[in-house]
């Protein structure tokens, strides 16, 4: 990896492979982007372990919501066993309680399902009641590779000051920007001390078309501050 961490958006093959020719670090692995990123396949992440060597951060979400009942986490527990052996290298989850905090109970229990794999906190931090308590929840929590988060749940540009506070208050290492995310925003994100990033809709048409390897690596360059 180089100096910043570039993480890309995958729902395929073809984007996987567009990804790294452009100089992607790593894959975000997900299905249905109508519904903010769902669970794929075992055989979409076999298929693109096969073809491409960047790792795959997998998305463990049945619905387009942050809730984590036992239903959902014996159904994820068993995708997150199935993926792992497909070629995940980590995960992408996150559960909210009725009241809106970190539902640290279905968070723990899914954190010692994919266990020793590392994984990322999605963007429920964003939506938490409040975000000052999910943060002290979620950072202190085993494995943690990074926390998805644009700072607000309508994306990066509401949420810059936010993402300032994370990295003011130390968690700038953990803190991957995404959501929303525009070729604007990264110079001041730099400057806060952000060094990881995450893109999806920026590097393709629309979500009907492939990732354009030429627009990750604007964003490769754009990301290492050149």
């Amino acid at each position: 990896m180089t100096g910043s961490l570039l993480e890309v958006i995958a729902l395929d093959v073809r984007d996987a492979v567009a990804a790294e020719r452009g100089g992607a670090d790593r894959l975000e692995v997900v299905a249905d982007m109508a519904s903010d990123g769902l669970t794929p396949t075992p055989e979409t992440v076999a298929a693109i372990a096969a073809e491409c060597s960047l790792p795959q951060m997998v998305m463990l979400r049945r619905a387009a919501d942050f809730a984590g009942d036992p239903e959902t986490l014996d159904r994820l527990r068993r995708d997150a066993k199935e993926l792992a052996e497909a070629g995940a290298a980590g995960f992408v989850f996150g559960f909210l309680d009725g009241a809106g905090a970190v539902d640290l109970a279905a968070t723990e229990a899914l954190i010692h399902a994919v266990s020793p794999l590392p994984w990322t906190f999605h963007r429920a931090v964003d939506n938490a009641a409040d975000v000052q308590a999910a943060w002290r929840a979620v950072r202190l929590l085993p494995n943690l590779a990074t926390v998805l988060t644009s700072g607000a749940p309508t994306g990066v540009r509401d949420g810059l000051g936010v993402l300032k506070a994370r990295a003011d208050a130390g968690d700038a290492s953990i803190v991957l920007a995404g959501g929303g995310l525009r070729p604007g925003h990264v110079p001041a994100l730099l400057d806060y001390g952000i060094r990881a990033f995450h893109v999806g809709s920026a590097v393709r048409n629309n979500w009907s078309e492939p990732v354009e390897w030429r627009l990750v690596q604007e964003w490769r360059r754009l990301v290492e501050g050149n």
